[in-house]
């Protein structure tokens, strides 16, 4: 069993920056192909960002693509997710997730772990 939870997620002007942490307790993250999808008021969960587990591949949602890099540390056991250039639209609570199957198919949404998410503000 894997507890992720989410950090990092506050208000924020549009244009600037916010970077989102997702730790790890019960079992490694090393294992697993971890990602982001955020869930606006109103609206369907939606994919952000994917990482391999070997960190060689990330995928983006062309809505971030550019503007948000999805990493991980090994030694910390952790992912992040930093936010560039928010918008008023990236708006939403975001999810961490974790996955035994590869990472390009993380965008489906079937992941075997989720965190509790945080909240991103970003005003105009």
């Amino acid at each position: 069993q894997v507890q992720l939870v989410e950090s990092g997620g506050r208000l924020v002007q549009a244009g600037g920056s916010l970077r989102l942490s997702c730790a790890a307790s019960g079992r490694t993250l090393s294992t697993y192909a971890m990602g982001w999808f955020r869930q606006a008021p109103g609206k369907e969960r939606e994919f952000v960002a994917a990482i391999s587990r070997s960190h060689g591949n990330v995928y983006y949602s062309d809505s971030v693509k550019g503007r948000f890099t999805i990493s991980r540390d090994g030694a910390k056991d952790a992912v992040y997710l930093q936010m560039n250039s928010l918008k008023p639209e990236d708006t939403a609570v975001y999810y961490c997730a974790a996955d035994s199957g590869p990472a390009y198919t993380f965008y489906r949404g079937q992941n075997d772990y989720w965190g509790q998410g945080t909240q991103v503000t970003v005003s105009s």
